[in-house]
Formats: C-alpha cells, structure tokens, sequence
C-alpha cells in the first residue's frame, strides 16, 4: 500500500490473479472442494488487502455439458461472496478451448444472472482470449464491443488484459503474442487501447516478455494515448 502511495497508483488499478488451478465448475468432488477452498482464500486475501478488483477464469466444464458447469460455477460464487464485501469478482473472457465455460459472452452473462451479489460481478476483457474464441477485434471492434454491452453491459467491463494472439480469430487457442507480432496486429491493438467505450480502465500486460519487454510495450501505449484526444 505505502509503494503504490509512493508512486501515485491507485489501488483501482490493481488487479491480481487467482490460481490457474482453480476449477469451479470441475465434476470431481475433490478437485471441487480444493478449487472452492483457494479460491476463498484468494478472496479473503484481497479483502483483506484493500484490493478492488479480483479476476479468475471461470472453469471448465470438463465433459459434462456447459450448462451444469456454469450452474457449479455459480452456485461456489454464490457460496464465497457475501453482502458486505468490498472487491469485485471479475470473470474473465475466455478462448473457448476444450471444455473451457467463458469463450462466449453469453455464458458469462448466465453465470451472472445465476449470482446472489451481482453488483460485486464484472469482466475482464482479455483481447486474446475474445480473438481466440471468435470475436473480430481487427475488422468489426465497435461491433464487438456492441455486443458486449447488449449482452453484458459495458458498465461491468472492469478490466482490460491487453495481449496480441498467436493464433487467427476463432482459433480457441489461447496462446499471447507481444503487441503487434500476432493475428491481432499493433494498429488493431492501438485502436482497441485509444477506444473511449474502454476508457478509464486498467489494462494488464500478459504478453510474453521479460522486463525489457514491458517496459518497451508500456511505453508504445503512453505514445498512442499521449498523441490521441480522446484519452
């Protein structure tokens, strides 16, 4: 807390990430119980750290159908959240690879639906993952962005994971590229960062770099909304 005071953070903008090993819409019972146990103290740690925001990938059905896995899924939501809690759940959109719950936004908005406390629910959008699961980011962004909010709604996209893809659009891979080196492409990623429906939002780098990496892409972002009126 004291760092991010020190270099002018705010901890809105602070969004960590739960367990990749988290299942909550796992068949297996044990796998079921461990999931909802980390994911519960996944959530008493961000509360317990001031953090606003929490983000997790949904689950995986893992063969017995969709529509049951978005039931678990809900149903341990509904079992970890409570009233009075400060941070927001964010689910994140995801690929739509294997038995993976979240590659379109309508399941998303099925396991919402399906909770007790929704004003504590949002989205991250993660460029790749919607790329992957068959969401033209590169020739029709305003009409996905449509169809977001007539799905969801804009006012729950809390979050922005930034990456380029190395697969083509409707691939269901999920594998990041660096910014500009993918199917996605840098202007397509310019477009999406210089988007005033996105404004205002963290956007997290998860491409696949080292410090010098990052550092490099932060500063190719800075330029854009540095040159741009509408950021």
């Amino acid at each position: 807390k004291a760092l991010l005071i020190d270099r002018g953070f705010s901890p809105a903008y602070v969004l960590p990430h739960d367990s990749y090993l988290i299942n909550l819409g796992s068949p297996d019972e044990e796998t079921l119980q461990k999931s909802r146990a980390a994911f519960l103290d996944e959530m008493r740690r961000a509360q317990q750290l001031g953090l606003q925001l929490i983000n997790f990938h949904p689950g995986s059905h893992v063969g017995q159908g969709t529509e049951k896995g978005i039931e678990l899924i809900a149903e341990h939501l509904n079992r970890a959240m409570f009233p009075e809690q400060t941070t927001m759940v964010l689910l994140e959109t995801m690929a739509g690879k294997g038995s993976e719950i979240g590659g379109t936004f309508e399941e998303l908005r099925e396991i919402i639906d399906r909770t007790a406390c929704r004003a504590r629910i949002g989205v991250c959008f993660d460029t790749c993952h919607t790329w992957d699961a068959g969401y033209d980011l590169v020739n029709d962004l305003d009409g996905v962005l449509r169809h977001f909010d007539d799905v969801i709604g804009l006012e729950r996209l809390k979050a922005v994971h930034f990456n380029d893809s190395k697969n083509p659009c409707g691939s269901h891979k999920d594998r990041h590229e660096k910014l500009g080196r993918g199917w996605i492409g840098m202007e397509a990623m310019k477009r999406i960062a210089l988007h005033p429906a996105l404004a205002g939002r963290p956007f997290i780098l998860e491409t696949p770099n080292e410090d010098d990496g990052y550092m490099e892409e932060i500063s190719t972002v800075l330029h854009w909304m540095k040159g741009s009126e509408k950021r």
